[in-house]
């Protein structure tokens, strides 16, 4: 699991380093910080969209899992859930923050299929890729939001570290198809998040999380078949 602890010491690297930086940044500095943020998280989650829907064999299965996932969501009411366990270490804006830099650092498909190529091939490139990526973000993201970012590390560890074991049982059913589905909504949450930064709309991102399961329980539901 090498590849998973660099990306995990990354992340906590770059937290570190931009909580510090934050300490000197006049506020409205950090304005335009969380500005960039809200502009990027945009502009990456557009950008993944647009990579993934022309491989889309399902186009309207990300609508449907949008809509059933969102419901389930709403219900069991995640992001009030997160955000008052995060405001209790913190403060709204970190749940935002937080929230954010888990589904960046998260969902992709670097950081899926980085730990199998660990596991099944002893290959770490996937996984290095992506801690220099995440090291940068953590740091930006920190700069604007603190120190509690470094907690995004601890489920990027547990969320590759669980793909890492349950590897070779994935290996098969991780197909090209599912990621792309997968990789698609998670690109409108990202996308999302970054509305809700900007303060242009609360999309409640979290509790749009279990959108993520429906594709994972089509794809079951075809292979029964």
């Amino acid at each position: 699991m090498i590849g998973t602890i660099v990306n995990t010491g990354t992340i906590l690297a770059g937290s570190i380093i931009g909580s510090v930086a934050k300490k000197g940044i006049r506020p409205k500095y950090q304005d335009a910080l969380f500005t960039a943020m809200g502009l990027a998280a945009t502009a990456l989650g557009i950008n993944t969209v647009v990579q993934n829907m022309p491989q889309s064999k399902y186009p309207v299965l990300f609508i449907i899992s949008l809509a059933a996932g969102s419901f389930a969501g709403t219900v069991l009411n995640l992001d009030g859930r997160f955000k008052g366990a995060a405001e209790k270490f913190g403060s709204s804006e970190l749940a935002q923050g937080l929230s954010t830099a888990i589904l960046l650092f998260c969902i992709g498909t670097l950081s899926i299929l980085g730990p199998m190529e660990s596991a099944l091939h002893n290959d770490h490139t996937y996984l290095f890729t992506n801690a220099t990526l995440d090291f940068v973000t953590s740091m930006v993201l920190a700069s604007t939001y603190g120190i509690g970012i470094a907690a995004a590390a601890g489920v990027l560890f547990l969320w590759q570290g669980a793909i890492y074991l349950g590897a070779g049982a994935l290996s098969g059913f991780l197909t090209a198809d599912l990621l792309t589905e997968i990789s698609i909504i998670g690109g409108i949450l990202i996308a999302s998040s970054g509305i809700s930064i900007l303060n242009i709309k609360d999309c409640k991102t979290l509790n749009m999380l279990p959108s993520l399961l429906v594709p994972v329980i089509w794809f079951i539901i075809l292979s029964l078949f």
